[in-house]
């Protein structure tokens, strides 16, 4: 077992704080190896629903190779591993010069552990993509605060592992990652919200109910965000990023409510450099939650979201279709009385 470094001592942020200079990475090309860590839950929890054959099956088919970290299958009493292998598998996936994306097995909720330990300069002398989501919000942010570098909250490894309607999905995390990354989105024409891993053969999608306009307004800014209550954890940290300009979208999953989502987002809005975002943006939320129309349009009323464009139910978080968000990168927002227009870059 690696040993974990030293923590860094870095100071905590102040509001006025900036991130260093943007810095996209490379994008995938035909023949790129990608490197499968764990920085949360292990793949052997993953694996009791083992779909790894299909998984390196889709992989190959976009003409991509996967590698995996030499401790994504140690696993401990949290469905996890020390925060010394998880460190290890991340700085070795970035340091190794052969390896030219980084995609995270699943999500859980300790990434957050890694942070004090993560070494900053290596990660920004070797920019290479970065994609996952729910738990990874806290790497992914963290990872922008200190380095610049745009990271991507989208499908993990497991989510490969879907056999039927993954097809948007899919596409979009090319359209991201491979093809370069300026997309205008339209909402997806049906959903699905279920176990898919437990039980391939009875799935029923569901009809798309388009984007929700919840406030009209226009908006432009860096893409802050991913999974709120992970996101949250940062707060008052040194890998918080700033909020100054940024066009947050959140998500969250199906251990929400509306109060816990409504105080949550309250949380993040009452830190100093919040009252300069430019805009909120809402992922689709799993049914299980609660969380409905009339609920979100309640929470956008508040005054601290007063004047600022608010759109929600958008392809992203715990649901299928899911969107590739560049964290970091840019998005237009401009919500009226017709409807919405939503373009993302990673530039």
């Amino acid at each position: 077992m690696d040993s974990a470094p030293a923590p860094d001592n870095a100071p905590d942020n102040t509001p006025d704080n900036t991130v260093p200079s943007i810095t996209v990475p490379p994008k995938l090309a035909k023949g790129d190896l990608l490197r499968v860590i764990a920085p949360a839950a292990s793949r052997a929890m993953v694996a009791e629903h083992d779909h790894s054959a299909l998984i390196e099956r889709r992989f190959a088919d976009l003409g991509l190779r996967l590698s995996y970290g030499r401790h994504v299958d140690e696993r401990d009493i949290f469905d996890s591993t020390s925060v010394a292998s998880r460190v290890a598998d991340l700085h070795d996936a970035f340091a190794d010069p052969a390896v030219k994306g980084i995609l995270t097995v699943i999500g859980g909720f300790n990434s957050n552990e890694l942070l004090p330990y993560l070494d900053w300069d290596l990660i920004a002398a070797n920019p290479k993509i970065l994609c996952g989501y729910s738990d990874i919000t806290a790497l992914q942010n963290a990872i922008f605060a200190r380095t610049g570098l745009v990271t991507y909250s989208g499908p993990h490894w497991s989510t490969f592992g879907m056999r039927d309607h993954l097809e948007l999905t899919q596409q979009w995390f090319v359209d991201a990652l491979v093809d370069g990354y300026r997309m205008e989105l339209a909402p997806s024409p049906e959903w699905t919200d279920d176990a898919w891993f437990l039980d391939q053969d009875n799935r029923s999608p569901q009809p798309g109910e388009g984007w929700w306009p919840l406030q009209q307004g226009n908006a432009s800014g860096r893409i802050i965000g991913g999974n709120l209550c992970t996101l949250n954890l940062l707060q008052g940290t040194a890998q918080m990023p700033p909020l100054a300009g940024s066009v947050l979208m959140l998500e969250d999953d199906a251990s929400t409510d509306p109060s816990t989502f409504a105080r949550d987002l309250t949380s993040l809005l009452q830190l100093p450099d919040a009252e300069d975002i430019q805009g909120l943006v809402i992922g689709r939320f799993q049914r299980s939650s609660g969380i409905t129309r009339a609920h979100l349009q309640e929470i956008a009323a508040q005054p601290a979201l007063a004047g600022l464009p608010v759109l929600a139910n958008v392809d992203f978080g715990h649901t299928q279709p899911q969107l590739t968000l560049p964290i970091g990168g840019r998005v237009e927002l401009a919500v009226d009385e017709s409807g919405a227009r939503l373009r993302l870059s990673d530039s």
